[in-house]
């Protein structure tokens, strides 16, 4: 289980997580759109050799997506440890995972090599540093498709330069509620950040949490887009903090009561959607943070979060699960969750 599920960190009432991802490709070689299965072979096995296996990637697992299931995949994608994409790649892709689930690096997802590294809270520069300190070990073995006035080359072009994109999992429910939320989102698009939903590209926004990402990686260094989204987040933060301060002292009975409400569902209902969980959730953890409830570690949430999605419960279940049957199962580890 990752850090950034069961461990606390700055700020972690707010912002979930933190994240790096490093696109990188090998020269010389098609991107990963234009690999044959033989040739998706040959690149992990550059990447992933016996020198590798035995040095910098001893302490990782490694899943190739052809050998794994389908429930195993998108188990890994709810743990953020893999993107929707490399889940279907399934015929050319595969994936190194540190024993502490930290460090994911993808390999034959849109990019030859997706180095991605992922800490509990406002931790964008330290996640930035895992993530850059491997890439120097693996460009060590490898050689890089690297233009001298470019930077590195991707399947993309809009990741063409540094190749980063950082990003931050953000809970705002206190701008939802007072509406400002849009206001806020538009001033940060405006700056050149992006807004994605809580599995990124092309996933949907639910339980007011957003994944906040840099836009520009071509004419700005990896130190400036982590400043950069750094001072953004935290001047969010601020927005946010404000915002709960000002529905609690003018509209507590409101607050309190669609806390109280979502605690009751949570905590009783028998059966209950992934939908529908992670709004109640988004409200429990609101309710926690202005002291309306008791404390529950944050990891109690997280793991909610997480370990109630589809492909976990069936994963946990050891079975393949129905809608009715999952959301029965989901209510029952939530209630067993909540009430320890």
């Amino acid at each position: 289980m990752g850090s950034w599920i069961k461990d606390d960190g700055p700020n972690n009432n707010i912002v979930l997580s933190s994240r790096v991802r490093l696109a990188r490709n090998l020269s010389n070689v098609p991107f990963p759109a234009m690999l044959t299965k033989e040739s998706s072979s040959d690149v992990i096995e550059k990447i992933y050799d016996e020198e590798m296996r035995n040095g910098v990637f001893k302490e990782y697992k490694f899943y190739n997506m052809q050998d794994t299931g389908f429930v195993d995949r998108y188990a890994l994608v709810e743990r953020h440890l893999i993107s929707p994409n490399l889940a279907a790649q399934n015929s050319i892709g595969a994936v190194l995972i540190s024993n502490d689930e930290d460090v994911s690096i993808m390999l034959n997802e849109e990019d030859h090599i997706r180095i991605q590294a992922v800490l509990p809270g406002l931790q964008i520069k330290e996640a930035w540093n895992i993530a850059s300190s491997i890439d120097d070990k693996i460009e060590s073995k490898v050689d890089y498709a690297f233009d001298d006035r470019l930077g590195y080359l991707t399947s993309c072009p809009t990741n063409v330069g540094t190749g980063i994109r950082a990003s931050v999992m953000i809970h705002l429910p206190g701008l939802n509620l007072s509406s400002n939320i849009n206001k806020i989102l538009q001033a940060v698009m405006q700056v050149g950040l992006t807004i994605r939903g809580f599995y990124g590209e092309g996933t949907e926004f639910i339980g007011n949490i957003f994944q906040i990402s840099n836009q520009i990686t071509l004419g700005r260094s990896e130190e400036e887009t982590v400043d950069n989204l750094t001072g953004i987040t935290e001047q969010i933060l601020n927005k946010e903090k404000e915002a709960r301060g000002l529905l609690f002292d003018n509209n507590r009975i409101m607050l309190e009561d669609k806390v109280w409400r979502a605690w009751g569902l949570m905590t009783n209902a028998r059966s209950i959607s992934g939908q529908e969980s992670m709004k109640l959730l988004s409200e429990i953890r609101l309710g926690i943070d202005m002291g309306i409830l008791k404390r529950i570690p944050v990891s109690v949430l997280n793991k909610i979060m997480v370990d109630t999605n589809n492909a976990s419960l069936q994963k946990s279940a050891a079975k393949e699960l129905n809608t009715p049957e999952r959301d029965i199962l989901r209510a029952e580890e939530i209630r067993k969750l909540l009430m320890q």
